[in-house]
């Protein structure tokens, strides 16, 4: 049996801990070499922002954005369903920590900051703080967390409802913010400018 499929033992908590710790530590680091500021410019921290044209988008500890995040957990755990079944599954979580606190150095770098403002809505995007990338990383991690311990049809509906609310509130979503990352359509770009 796995370590994610029964009780943890304490050697084993405190492993899942450490691999968290470390990757968590090591995104952190790299983001604050980059320049990354700590917390909103604006000086104070909330629990959620709710606009997302707003300076406190991505500054704070979760937005519109963080059922994304959430998602990643989702897809984390099924790719190592996918391609690690012969491993435990801390091995699974160890990697989708390794690819989350990746993608979250990479996404506040100048090269994705740019890409971001050049082509998609978020003109006014200038990256995360580091409080509101460490609780992405936290929310990837619950979501990995949920989807191991979900029926896997209950993960797919939750990630559809998580599309679906995200879309009709704020006109983007994981899949729409991934395709326009990679190949931006000029009329998603001016619906979702219409919000």
């Amino acid at each position: 049996m796995s370590t994610l499929d029964a009780q943890l033992s304490r050697p084993q908590a405190l492993r899942f801990a450490a691999v968290a710790a470390l990757f968590l530590l090591l995104q952190v680091g790299i983001e604050r070499l980059l320049g990354r500021i700590w917390i909103c410019a604006c000086g104070y921290v909330k629990l959620f922002e709710a606009s997302v044209n707003s300076d406190g988008n991505s500054q704070h500890i979760a937005d519109w954005y963080t059922p994304s995040h959430i998602e990643h957990g989702f897809i984390f755990f099924g790719l190592g369903w996918l391609f690690l079944r012969r491993y435990p599954k801390w091995i699974w979580f160890a990697a989708a920590l390794a690819l989350e606190s990746f993608w979250e150095v990479l996404e506040n770098s100048p090269i994705i900051i740019d890409r971001y403002r050049s082509a998609t809505i978020s003109l006014n995007y200038y990256g995360d703080s580091i409080l509101n990338s460490a609780s992405d990383t936290v929310m990837m991690m619950a979501g990995f967390w949920l989807a191991s311990k979900l029926p896997w049809k209950l993960t797919l509906a939750l990630a559809i409802v998580a599309e679906l609310l995200t879309l009709a509130i704020i006109r983007d979503n994981l899949t729409l913010n991934v395709l326009m990352l990679i190949y931006p359509i000029e009329a998603i770009k001016t619906w979702q400018g219409q919000l």
